[in-house]
């Protein structure tokens, strides 16, 4: 027996004064059967995301609907030319076909990833609608322009409760403490001779490389090496070779990548500065490997940072890279069904990587009011934790956080026109929650050639230097920084902590424990906080408590929908968290499919969506799953070859006894402080009294927004344009409420 319920499609409408995006509700079906929620079984849309390929802001450059100035576009012999990354569907892994049909167009080829299915071109701006109609290519996106965007830290979020670990004179530790757990930086670079990433057995930087060195993506500069990565072949020791940054005198010119790896990973050490502050990370023992993508100017571009994920997700079971953090931010006017970068994260989350994001510095618009719809690329993706930004109010105490202003809120208003011309938002609920980022002091790298100063710190020292009174001593710099950059280093590190305390878990369990675990701040809502603050100490203690083989029972086939996660003897820990005196509950919920929050014990049993293959959002499921290199003298199933991504229907995602809590918010209104604006510690509290999956319960399509919202309470939202035309920016220069570092790095007035 099966219900079908058919949704209204609300077609946007545009205002020439307020031109907000309104809400779409696309039409589907879902069907509630005695084994819980599944997928109806309907036709494949893949057409209607196929109709509209190609990027808006390169379409509108294409057709001359924009006439900015661009860094992926310019003239040459009088003709335009643009740099686009394409995303095929991985019929053809190598690309070979498509990469000849680029060069049949006059087009040049600058840099393949074959593991992404993804490809930087050069072509003729009146070639791009040839290549988006190539029935192989799912869509074109501009090569857009990238940007940069103590331990308090530890006390605040409970990692140093005597359940995660126990210090030995500040210098060693005991228990919990990300230990053998590899986390990938993907940012500036970051200086590895600092004393923060020294630990007993050396130093902790296992590796550092830079794209950049690549110059794949530069007009300038000369395409990378188009030959196919196997493992042994003199291709692949060439492009290592070619990538690899361990001896560079100077690995992080700008700064912001070293202060966010110390956020995650930092390391007590005795500073010779008197006033220098005990900085220690999330996970002060875990290994990190910095994958350069920025220059020393804080800029860089789209493929490298595609790159840096292919090579994150090549060497990531050699390596033991477990958690992937993004402090950065891509303006995307693309569904995270085809963005680049999303499809990129997508495939690590698919491998049992954790992808942290920072979730965007963009919470308050140029009048200073509140501005929903901020959230962008990578962080619109569902299969990543978005990270927003909490403030700790210069107290150690948690009853008096808050969301800071400039901390991006949601919904996502990232996009896809049909077949029919209407344009589909995607509006998923983000952030997933929210950790200290407000003033956090971390490692700042230095040049040992006259002992310089890190770009950020030069251009900003009396807002970053200058408050903590610390001299340049080589490799003990300390600064400040806060942002949402800063705030999702301290998730993955929770992450490390997560896995060190339990391997096998999958990302989208890690997920599920942080959410559940965290601590909703009051009057902030499901947009602002997702379900609350970071909360390690309860984190830690569930992980303790369930099995260590579910991720190899899932990848088996041979653990069913409905079976306890919970290990032989153990029990799951009360659902309440003591940090420094105070006692708080747990939300207790997390977000599915995009706009439905649950609950419940049954979370605790195993549900189809902690398969790390399983993407869900809305009406859509997609599958995606890694193919292996094979063959003499390869290690099986660890070097990634190439994915295959295909769409599920009928599949059952949640089993029969999940709480569904959301038709308790109600129907989204800002002025009544319902739907996505009730505060979550509201809704939390009524979570006891959610709705069962049950056969014959008729779901919503969940918490979303409508047009009358928007037009009568005057709400913000984003058209979809995330952030400024073309570019992509890092999420963690802003120095405290009220100030941020802009564009061009000088302090300014938000």
């Amino acid at each position: 027996m099966s219900l079908l319920i058919p949704f209204t499609v609300l077609i946007e409408r545009r205002s020439k004064v307020l031109r907000a995006a309104v809400a779409t509700l696309t039409s589907f079906s879902l069907f509630i059967s005695g084994f819980g929620l599944r997928m109806a079984h309907a036709a494949p849309r893949d057409d209607d995301r196929r109709a509209h390929k190609v990027a808006r802001d390169l379409d509108d450059h294409v057709r001359g609907f924009n006439g900015k100035r661009n860094k992926w576009a310019r003239d040459i012999g009088g003709v335009r030319h643009v740099q686009a990354v394409v995303v095929t569907d991985g019929s053809d892994p190598s690309m070979k076909g498509l990469r000849q049909y680029v060069r049949s167009l006059g087009g040049t080829v600058h840099a393949v990833q074959p593991t992404l299915h993804t490809m930087t071109v050069q072509v003729r701006a009146s070639d791009i609608e040839r290549i988006a109609d190539r029935d192989d290519v799912l869509s074109v996106s501009p090569n857009r322009q990238t940007q940069r965007t103590f331990s308090a830290i530890e006390a605040v979020t409970g990692a140093t409760a005597s359940s995660v670990r126990t210090y030995n004179g500040k210098s060693s530790y005991a228990g919990i403490d990300g230990s053998g757990v590899g986390i990938a930086v993907l940012d500036s670079g970051v200086m590895k001779v600092h004393s923060a990433f020294v630990g007993p057995s050396g130093v902790r930087v296992k590796r550092n490389v830079s794209m950049l060195n690549t110059t794949a993506a530069n007009w300038a500069g000369t395409a990378a090496s188009e030959s196919s990565l196997q493992p042994g072949s003199l291709a692949l020791t060439t492009y290592e070779a070619l990538v690899a940054n361990d001896a560079a005198l100077v690995q992080d010119g700008y700064g912001h990548g070293t202060h966010v790896a110390s956020v995650a990973a930092g390391r007590y050490f005795a500073p010779k500065a008197s006033n220098a502050q005990d900085m220690n990370g999330i996970a002060p023992n875990a290994n990190i490997y910095d994958v350069r993508v920025l220059g020393d100017d804080g800029f860089g571009t789209l493929s490298d940072v595609l790159e840096g994920i292919q090579w994150v997700i090549y060497h990531a079971k050699e390596y033991n890279i477990r958690v992937m953090n993004l402090s950065l931010a891509a303006q995307s006017t693309e569904t995270w069904q085809t963005d680049p970068l999303c499809a990129a994260v997508r495939s690590a989350a698919a491998v049992g990587i954790t992808v942290v994001v920072a979730a965007g510095n963009f919470g308050s618009n140029s009048q200073g009011r509140e501005a929903y719809g901020q959230v962008g690329s990578p962080g619109n993706d569902p299969s990543v934790i978005t990270v927003g930004s909490a403030n700790m109010n210069n107290t150690l105490a948690r009853s008096d956080d808050t969301i800071n202003n400039f901390s991006s809120r949601g919904p996502t208003r990232s996009s896809y026109v049909d077949g029919y011309g209407v344009r589909r938002i995607d509006n998923l609920l983000k952030p997933d929650l929210v950790a200290p980022g407000n003033k956090i002091v971390g490692a700042a790298a230095t040049s040992a050639v006259g002992l310089t100063w890190n770009k950020l710190a030069r251009d900003n020292g009396n807002a970053l230097v200058a408050p903590l009174g610390v001299a340049a001593n080589l490799n003990e710099t300390q600064m400040m920084l806060s942002g949402t950059s800063i705030a999702a280093p301290a998730v993955a590190g929770a992450a490390a902590l997560l896995l060190q305390a339990n391997p096998g878990l999958t990302p989208p369990l890690v997920k599920a424990i942080l959410q559940m675990t965290a601590q909703p701040l009051p009057n902030a809502n499901l947009l602002q906080q997702g379900t609350g603050l970071l909360n390690v100490d309860g984190a830690v203690s569930v992980a303790k408590a369930l099995r260590t083989d579910i991720a190899s029972a899932i990848a088996a086939g041979t653990i069913t929908p409905g079976t306890t996660l919970i290990a032989s003897g153990k029990v799951m820990p009360a659902a309440v968290t003591t940090n420094n005196g105070a006692t708080f509950n747990w939300s207790g919920m997390i977000t599915v499919g995009g706009r439905q929050v649950v609950t419940g014990s049954a979370l605790m049993t195993y549900q189809p969506i902690y398969d790390q293959r399983v993407t869900w959002a809305g009406r859509t499921v997609r599958h995606r799953s890694a193919v292996y290199w094979s063959g003499t003298g390869i290690a099986a199933n660890t070097y990634v070859k190439s994915f295959t991504d295909t769409a599920l229907y009928n599949k059952l995602l949640l089993t029969a006894g999940v709480q569904n809590v959301t038709a308790l918010a109600g129907s989204s209104s800002l002025s009544a402080k319902t739907g996505v604006f009730m505060p979550t510690a509201q809704l939390q509290s009524w979570a006891s009294s959610g709705l069962l999956l049950t056969q014959g319960l008729i779901l919503s399509e969940g918490l979303i927004l409508s047009e009358g919202l928007i037009l009568s309470e005057g709400l913000i939202l984003s058209e979809g344009l995330i952030l400024s035309e073309g570019l992509i920016l890092s999420e963690g220069l802003i120095l405290s409420e009220g100030l941020i570092l802009s564009e061009s790095a000088s302090v300014g007035e938000d």
